[in-house]
C-alpha cells in the first residue's frame, strides 16, 4: 500500500443499521462522510445512544479536512456533538440538514463551523473535490456525494430512493449521476437498507392519498405519530387536516423544534391560523382536531406512550378517536410498539399502522431502483453500505446480476480498509473500531463490563451479603445478613434466605483467623459460597456484593 492510494475506512454503518460514518483518506487528507448514532438494543440496558469510536481519527486529527453530511437523520448526524469535541473541523450540509444540526449542537452547547451548500454545489477539501447531488429520501434536502480523488470518482449515495412524484417535486438528480457515469466512476457506495424488497419503493405522495381517504372516516380526534424529521409527512398531514376542517396541534419537543426550523427555511408551508396551542385543545370539538406527535416507536417517556397509558395531564384518548402510526417499525421495537397499540385500543381508539394501512412508505430504494442506479453510474467497483451483514451480501449479489464482475463487488465491514490504487481495489488490512456508549451525561464511561453487570442485574438480580468483622482478631461480630433484589420475594422467602445465610456463615467459619482478618479473602469466600448456593438451588447467577464492616 502506498501513501498515494485512496483508502476507505468505515467507522460505522457497515454490518449494522445506524452509526454511519465513513472516512476517505488520500495522501495527507482525510474527509468524513456523516457522523451518525445508533439507538441501543435490548442488550444495552440504560444506554441512551451508541456512537462510533473515533480513536483512529483522533490520532490523525490534523489531517481531517471536514465532515460532509448527506442528510439530517440521527443515524447520519447524531454523533456530531461528540465527534466535534475531538475534531473541530468544518461541517458541510444543505440548509435543513444544518438547521437540524445547529439545534442539536445548541442543546450540547457546542460551537461549530457549519457551511451551507446546495445540490450541485462543489467544495474542495485538500485533494478531494466533492459535488452534492440531489436525492429523494424521507427527509428533505438529502444529497449523494460525488467525491473526485486522485484515483478516480467515488459516488457515495447516502440514503435515497427514486421517487418520481415527491411531495416537494425535488426528484433524485439522475442526470448528474448519468454525467458521472459517462465520465467514468471508480466506485459506487450504495444504500443497502431495502435490498431485500423487490420492485420499487412506493412514492411518498401515496401516503397523502391514503391519509386523504382515511381522515373523513374518523369521527373523533386524530393523532398522527411520525418521525419529527419527516417534513414531507408533516406537510401532507397538515394539508389533509386543513382540507377536512381540522386544526393542527404539534406535540413533542423535537417535532415542535423541527417544524419551526423547516417553516423558517421555507421547507414547510403551514399557515399560522392552522396551528393551535395545547391550551386551546379543550375549547375545540374533537372532530376538529388533528395532533401530530412523536413517539411512534413506543418510547416509554414519549407523549404518545403517556397518552396511551392515560397518564397525560392534558391529552386523553376517548372512544371514537383515531391514532395513525405513520412510520416504520424499527427492528427491535416491535414488542414495544405492539404494547403501545394494545394500550391505545384499551382507551377505545382505532389504530392504523403500516401493517394494516398504507400510512407509511420507506425512504430507501428497493431492488429495481438499486439496479437502475448501478446501470446509470456504471462503476468499476461496487461497495454496499448502510446495512446489516445480510443486506451487504444481498446487495453485492444484486450488483453481480447487473453485470459488475463479482471480483469487483467488494464486501467490507466496519474497520476493514478498502484500498484503491492504479485501477485496482482490495481489502488488505483492518483497523480497530468500536462503539462508545452514551448514558446520560456520561460518554464512554459505560463499557462492555458495565453492560454485562447491568444484564446480570436485569436477568438474575443482586444479593448483598453484609458482615461485621474485627479485622484484628478475625472475630465475626455481625451477620452475615443477606439482602436480595430481583432474586426472590423476601417477605415470603425467609426460610430460603436463612439457608443462604447459613451457607455464607459456614464459608466464613472455614477460613482460618489470618484469612478472616483479610477483607479480600472474606469477600472471595462469600462470593463463592453464595454463587454455589443460588446456582444449586434455583439455577440463577445473581450479582453477589459482599459488604465488610470493620468493627
Amino acid at each position: 500500500m502506498t501513501m498515494d492510494a485512496l483508502r476507505l475506512v468505515a467507522l460505522g454503518g457497515l454490518g449494522e443499521i445506524g452509526m454511519n460514518m465513513m472516512a476517505y483518506e488520500c495522501g495527507d487528507d482525510i474527509l468524513l462522510v456523516d457522523a451518525g448514532l445508533m439507538f441501543p438494543g435490548a442488550d444495552m440496558p440504560g444506554v441512551d445512544y451508541v456512537v462510533p469510536d473515533i480513536a483512529y481519527l483522533r490520532d490523525r486529527a490534523e489531517r481531517v479536512r471536514g465532515i460532509l453530511l448527506t442528510h439530517g437523520h440521527e443515524d447520519h448526524i447524531g454523533a456530531l456533538p461528540f465527534v466535534l469535541q475531538d475534531l473541530p473541523v468544518p461541517v458541510y450540509g444543505t440548509a435543513l440538514t444544518l438547521g437540524f444540526v445547529a439545534e442539536k449542537l445548541k442543546e450540547y452547547k457546542i460551537e461549530a463551523d457549519l457551511r451551507g451548500v446546495r445540490p450541485r454545489d462543489t467544495v474542495i477539501l485538500g485533494c478531494f473535490t466533492v459535488e452534492f447531488i440531489r436525492v429523494a429520501h424521507s427527509v428533505v434536502d438529502g444529497c449523494a456525494l460525488a467525491i473526485s480523488t486522485p484515483e478516480g470518482v467515488v459516488i457515495h449515495t447516502g440514503d435515497f430512493k427514486l421517487d418520481q412524484t415527491p411531495v416537494d417535486g425535488e426528484v433524485t438528480d439522475l442526470a448528474t449521476f448519468a454525467r458521472y457515469g459517462d465520465q467514468g466512476v471508480l466506485a459506487l457506495l450504495s444504500d443497502s437498507t431495502n435490498v431485500e424488497r423487490e420492485g420499487y419503493t412506493i412514492s411518498e405522495r401515496d401516503v397523502g392519498d391514503s391519509l386523504a381517504a382515511l381522515f373523513p372516516t374518523c369521527p373523533g380526534r386524530i393523532i398522527v405519530a411520525a418521525f419529527s424529521s419527516n417534513i414531507h409527512r408533516v406537510q401532507q398531514v397538515a394539508d389533509v387536516a386543513a382540507a377536512n376542517g381540522r386544526k393542527v396541534l404539534l406535540n413533542g419537543r423535537s417535532m415542535i423544534a423541527n417544524v419551526k426550523i423547516a417553516r423558517e427555511l421555507g421547507y414547510l408551508n403551514i399557515p399560522d391560523e392552522l396551528l393551535i396551542d395545547l391550551k386551546c385543545l379543550p375549547d375545540l370539538p374533537r372532530e376538529e382536531v388533528c395532533m401530530i406527535t412523536t413517539g411512534s416507536q413506543g418510547e416509554p417517556l414519549s407523549a404518545l406512550s403517556r397518552i396511551a397509558m392515560d397518564d397525560h395531564k392534558q391529552i386523553k384518548v376517548e372512544p371514537g378517536d383515531t391514532v395513525i402510526l405513520s412510520s416504520r417499525f424499527i427492528p427491535g421495537n416491535e414488542r414495544t410498539i405492539a404494547e403501545l397499540i394494545n394500550h391505545l385500543y384499551r382507551r377505545g381508539a382505532e389504530v392504523h399502522h403500516e401493517k394494516v394501512s398504507e400510512v407509511h412508505v420507506s425512504g430507501h430504494a428497493s431492488q429495481e431502483e438499486l439496479k437502475l442506479l448501478m446501470n446509470i453510474v456504471r462503476p468499476r467497483f461496487f461497495l454496499p453500505i448502510h446495512g446489516e451483514y445480510r443486506h451487504l451480501v444481498l446487495h453485492r449479489r444484486l450488483a453481480a446480476k447487473v453485470g459488475i464482475p463479482e471480483e469487483r463487488c467488494l464486501l467490507a465491514v466496519n474497520g476493514e480498509v478498502v484500498n484503491f490504487y492504479s485501477g485496482t481495489a482490495c481489502i488488505e488490512e483492518t483497523i480497530e473500531t468500536g462503539r462508545v456508549f452514551v448514558d446520560g451525561k456520561g460518554v464512554g464511561d459505560v463499557g462492555e463490563i458495565v453492560l454485562k453487570d447491568r444484564r446480570i442485574l436485569a436477568e438474575d438480580g443482586m444479593v448483598v451479603a453484609i458482615v461485621g468483622l474485627n479485622l484484628k482478631s478475625g472475630e465475626l461480630i455481625y451477620g452475615p445478613e443477606i439482602v436480595t433484589r430481583g432474586v426472590v420475594y423476601e417477605d415470603e422467602s425467609q426460610d430460603y434466605l436463612e439457608q443462604a445465610r447459613l451457607a455464607a456463615q459456614e464459608a466464613l467459619q472455614e477460613l482460618n483467623v489470618e484469612m478472616r482478618c483479610d477483607p479480600d479473602e472474606v469477600r472471595q469466600a462469600l462470593r463463592q459460597a453464595l454463587r454455589r448456593f443460588f446456582k444449586k438451588t434455583v439455577e440463577r447467577r445473581p450479582m453477589i456484593l459482599p459488604v465488610i464492616m470493620e468493627m
